[in-house]
C-alpha cells in the first residue's frame, strides 16, 4: 500500500514539473483547448438562443377558434375541457366578446370612428396554445370537429416556417460543432505529439534501464489530465464572461424583442461537457501519443 501511494505521489509529482519544463508547449496546448471550446461554446450558447427566440415564436402562433355566435356566454365557457382533451392542445384562454372588442379597439387611437361598434359585432373565441407546432395542422383538423365552434383560424404558414428553421438552426449547430472538435482534436493531438517527440530520448532510456510502460505513461496522462482541465476551466470562466457582457450590451435591445438565455440555465451541462473535453483530449491525446515511443 505504501509503495503504491509513494509511486502516486511519484506520477503526480513528475507530471507537474513536466509541464513547468516543458512550458512552451504546454502552454500552447492549453490555448488550444482554450481556443476551441470558446468557439464551441458561442456557436452551442447562440443556437441555444435562437431556439428559445423559435420556441418563444412558436408559443405566440396561437389557434383563435370562433365559438358559433348563437350560443351563450356560460355555455362557451363550458366548452373549455372539450378543448383541453384534444391531442396536442395545452391550454385554452376563453376570450369572450367584450374583451374582443376592446383588444379591437386598443388597437386605435381614434376610438371615436369606431363608437358605435357594438359587443355584439363580435364573437366568444378560444385562444388555443399547441404543445408542438408541427402538428398545430392536425390541431386545426380536430378543433373543426367540435360542434360549437364555427369557424377557426390558424396561420400554418408562420407554423410551417417556424418549424423548418428550428430543423436548420439544429441540424447547422450539431455539424458546425462537430466541424470544429474534429479540427480541434486533430490540432491538440498534433501539439501533444510534438511535445512528446521532444521527450523521445527521455522515454528511450527510461526504457532501456527497465521502467515498465504504466510508469512512464502515467506522468504523461496525468499532465494531460491537468492540461485538460486547467484549458476547460479557463474556457468555461472566459464564455461566461463573453456572455454576461453580451448580455449586458443588448439588454435594451432585448427588452422589446426577445430574453436571452439566463446563463445559468446553460452553466451545468456546459461545465460538464467543457471539461469531459478538457479531459478526454488531455488525458487521451497524451496516452495515444506515447504509444508510438513506447515500442522500442
Amino acid at each position: 500500500m505504501k509503495v503504491n501511494r509513494n509511486r502516486t505521489f511519484y506520477y503526480i509529482k513528475e507530471g507537474i514539473s513536466s509541464i513547468f519544463t516543458h512550458s512552451l508547449m504546454s502552454f500552447a496546448s492549453v490555448c488550444i483547448i482554450i481556443a476551441f471550446l470558446v468557439i464551441m461554446g458561442s456557436f452551442i450558447l447562440l443556437a441555444v438562443n435562437i431556439n428559445a427566440l423559435i420556441g418563444e415564436l412558436e408559443s405566440d402562433n396561437i389557434i383563435l377558434a370562433y365559438v358559433h355566435e348563437n350560443i351563450m356566454e356560460d355555455d362557451a365557457r363550458a366548452l373549455a375541457p372539450t378543448l383541453l382533451s384534444i391531442p396536442n392542445v395545452s391550454s385554452a384562454t376563453f376570450i369572450s366578446r367584450e374583451e374582443a372588442m376592446s383588444t379591437f379597439l386598443g388597437r386605435y387611437d381614434e376610438t371615436d370612428r369606431y363608437e358605435d361598434v357594438d359587443s355584439t359585432w363580435f364573437r366568444h373565441r378560444y385562444a388555443v396554445y399547441v404543445d408542438d407546432v408541427a402538428l398545430i395542422a392536425e390541431t386545426q383538423q380536430a378543433l373543426r370537429y367540435v360542434r360549437e365552434i364555427a369557424t377557426i383560424n390558424a396561420n400554418l404558414t408562420i407554423a410551417r416556417a417556424l418549424v423548418t428553421i428550428r430543423t436548420i438552426v439544429s441540424w447547422v449547430s450539431v455539424i458546425i460543432v462537430a466541424v470544429l472538435l474534429a479540427i480541434s482534436l486533430f490540432i491538440m493531438s498534433n501539439t501533444i505529439k510534438l511535445a512528446t517527440f521532444e521527450r523521445r530520448e527521455e522515454i528511450a532510456i527510461m526504457k532501456m534501464v527497465g521502467a515498465t510502460n504504466s510508469f512512464i505513461r502515467w506522468p504523461f496522462i496525468f499532465e494531460g489530465f491537468l492540461l485538460g482541465i486547467t484549458g476547460s476551466l479557463i474556457a468555461f470562466l472566459v464564455i461566461m464572461g463573453l456572455y454576461g457582457l453580451t448580455a449586458g450590451r443588448v439588454i435594451g435591445f432585448e427588452a422589446g424583442f426577445f430574453q436571452l438565455v439566463q446563463f445559468s440555465n446553460v452553466s451545468v451541462p456546459l461545465f460538464i461537457l467543457f471539461t469531459g473535453i478538457g479531459f478526454g483530449v488531455g488525458v487521451g491525446g497524451s496516452g495515444l501519443a506515447l504509444n508510438r515511443y513506447l515500442k522500442v
